[in-house]
């Protein structure tokens, strides 16, 4: 593919598992702005990418970069810091915390890269970061539980803390593992319009998505995983008509 304009590059990777190839020849770059989709049926490998491009799990070859920055090799938090937040498929979060107190920590982390044994001192007086997270969860729709604990939501509600933890780290790429999972329809599409509105201030967004309303209506371009490679990639018009993909997974999607 064109290189113009790629901020995010995926080169040639290759993981497998006890002799099972989980990837295979996987290249893909995604240019600054756009919201790029993977998507694939289960076992696919989509988690197993976005694992290796946060340095969750290091390739057995091949390169991840961001921004001209070499991501294979460092350590999640480094990765983290040059502007890359991951939104997990199961919401990690801190369930005796509040969802302020959820919303600071990373964004203290970020900053910081570590904490030292007084930082719940310390995130009182953060009054700058206390202002970024109260606004980013009214943005999500949780400005009224603010002060409640995380272990108290639902787990759609669990899911928007996730995704207020990433978002208020002001990533430059954000990557996202079935951000409408668990939801309803109706805060399914709220996400989705929330994510519109944050890709109209430029941000850059990987989403792995099962559900092809969320991705055709947020991708500007798609690449197919199926058995550890690339099958497709194109945009959502060339990926709808695409045989091999129907094949392999859109299938029923398309009546």
């Amino acid at each position: 593919m064109s290189m113009e304009n790629t901020i995010f590059h995926v080169a040639d990777v290759h993981k497998s598992f006890a002799g099972l190839h989980a990837l295979s020849d996987i290249d893909l770059g995604v240019r600054e702005g756009e919201t790029h989709a993977i998507i694939g049926p289960n076992g696919a490998g989509k988690s197993t990418l976005l694992n290796v491009c946060i340095g969750r799990l290091k390739p057995d070859s091949g390169t991840v970069t961001f921004d001209g920055n070499a991501l294979t090799g460092k350590q999640p938090h480094e990765i983290n810091q040059l502007g890359v937040v991951r939104v997990f498929q199961t919401p990690e979060i801190f369930p005796d915390l509040t969802l302020l107190q959820n919303v600071m920590v990373p964004c203290l982390s970020k900053r910081d890269g570590s904490f030292k044994l007084n930082f719940f001192k310390r995130l009182s007086a953060e009054k700058e970061i206390q202002e970024i997270a109260s606004s980013t969860l009214s943005d999500l729709g949780l400005g009224d539980k603010l002060n409640s604990d995380a272990s108290s939501l639902s787990r759609g509600d669990k899911r928007r803390l996730e995704l207020a933890m990433g978002l208020a780290q002001q990533p430059r790429l954000l990557l996202l593992d079935e951000p409408t999972a668990g939801m309803a329809r109706h805060d399914t599409n709220k996400t989705i319009e929330l994510l519109k509105e944050i890709k109209a201030q430029g941000m850059t967004k990987v989403i792995i998505e099962h559900d092809m309303h969320v991705v055709f209506s947020l991708a500007d371009r798609i690449s197919v995983l199926a058995g550890g490679r690339i099958i497709a990639q194109g945009t959502p018009d060339e990926v709808k008509g695409n045989p091999k993909v129907i094949e392999a997974y859109l299938g029923e999607e398309q009546e």
